[in-house]
């Protein structure tokens, strides 16, 4: 596997991104992850989509470091700091799942509370629904676990068709677009940095072609057997969706009516924000997780 690895200089004085950078191999890959707060509190897992990386949860982080949380924000392979095989050939629904699924080992993070968003969610939902014992709590905002057997909406397969269609792949107007508010030019810049050239963006280009669309998708087994765990789930499950998002919306009422957990749940709906909701309205979502923690916080083993 050809591997390429950003340089460090691409993340130098990135605007409201103080973060130290902490890295743990997987597979002879280099996750690269943000661990900020009391080592001793209960991890809070910021999962991030596509084509973003963990510098989507800046305005998240020192919230939940002020309420005395643990937050733990790495980027999936082919993203951010984190390694970037070069071939797409080489990105693998299952394959992140497994390297997830280590990095939580790698770490022995228990008692989490997952946030995830966009791929977040597809791949965090399957850890959660995998690994049980480790998870006290889900917050899902703007993400699904599809199955292939129900369409995903013209939204979706729109993005889906640009991904591999536009020849110019800009990650930091992707982004943009995806977002109600405007981005300040080095917020932009911020998003591109993991990404010197086209020869970084093949997980990028990837992503979009591994969401499930059609039963026979090699992920709609474990997804089914995942949704199976998450039918029965009883922990505390809270949706935070944004009121603008095309490609998720609806999907925080499906979650709502097929998650026990999500019984009797404050749900939540962020104002004013489209896909990206932590970068629309970060404090917002931050302020949701903190009290959801803290209201939930006797459901914790």
């Amino acid at each position: 596997m050809e591997v390429l690895r950003t340089p460090d200089e691409r993340f130098a004085d990135l605007p409201d991104y103080p973060f130290t950078p902490h890295y743990v191999e997987v597979d002879s890959l280099r996750i690269h992850y943000v661990d900020e707060g009391p080592a001793d509190a209960h991890p809070v897992l910021l999962l991030h989509g596509e084509p973003s990386w963990s510098y989507l949860y800046r305005k998240i982080i020192p919230v939940l470091i002020a309420a005395g949380h643990r937050a733990v924000a790495p980027d999936f392979i082919g993203f951010g700091r984190s390694d970037k095989p070069t071939r797409r050939e080489d990105y693998i629904y299952q394959r992140h799942v497994d390297w997830s699924a280590a990095f939580l080992e790698a770490l022995d993070l228990r008692n989490v509370t997952l946030v995830c968003q966009d791929w977040g969610g597809l791949i965090g939902l399957r850890l959660a629904a995998e690994h049980e014992d480790r998870f006290s709590r889900i917050v899902a905002a703007n993400t699904f676990l599809p199955t292939g057997d129900q369409p995903l909406g013209p939204a979706f397969l729109a993005w889906q068709r640009y991904s591999q269609e536009t020849p110019e792949f800009h990650v930091g107007r992707i982004v943009r677009g995806g977002c109600v508010t405007d981005l300040a030019p080095e917020v932009i810049a911020a998003y591109d940095a993991p990404f010197p050239d086209d020869r970084y963006k093949a997980g990028a280009r990837q992503f979009p072609m591994l969401v499930p669309t059609s039963p026979d998708d090699p992920a709609s087994a474990p997804n089914r057997k995942a949704w199976q765990v998450l039918s029965r789930w009883e922990k505390p499950f809270l949706t935070a969706f944004s009121d603008s998002d095309p490609i998720t919306r609806g999907g925080d009422r499906y979650f709502q009516q097929a998650i026990p957990g999500a019984k009797d749940q404050p749900h939540t709906t962020i104002a004013d924000a489209g896909h990206f909701l932590q970068e629309d309205n970060g404090p917002e979502l931050a302020a949701v997780i903190v009290g959801f923690l803290a209201r939930t916080k006797e459901a914790t083993p």
